[in-house]
């Protein structure tokens, strides 16, 4: 069973960015997919990017698409989310997530604790 733990969320302006980061431990990191979702007050979680075990195919959730880039180090056991021109709409808690199978952005298996990203007019 894999535990994830995310870091790198913060405070930034509106056009700023920020890059999150997940550690990976206790399973095989590189045979899993994994995936970025956030929650922002008031609303369900939401899908942001998925990449598969070896990292050659990606998908994003529209809101997101060309600021947005998800990508893995497998033998540092760790996920990256890089976001750029960040809006305050995408204001939330930040969750890694992973799953067997390929890419997708439902039925993930495992959770992280989630990270704090605020974005200021």
């Amino acid at each position: 069973q894999v535990q994830l733990l995310e870091s790198g969320g913060g405070l930034v302006q509106a056009g700023g960015s920020l890059r999150l980061s997940c550690a990976a431990s206790g399973g095989t990191f590189s045979s899993y997919t994994m995936g970025w979702f956030r929650q922002a007050p008031g609303n369900e979680r939401e899908f942001v990017a998925t990449i598969s075990w070896i990292g050659t195919r990606t998908s994003y959730a529209d809101s997101v698409k060309g600021r947005f880039t998800i990508s893995r180090h497998n033998a540092k056991n760790t996920l990256y989310l890089q976001m750029n021109s960040l809006k305050p709409e995408d204001t939330a808690v930040y969750y890694c997530a992973a799953r067997r199978g390929g890419v997708g952005p439902k039925d993930y298996d495992y959770w992280g604790q989630g990270t704090q990203v605020t974005v200021s007019s």
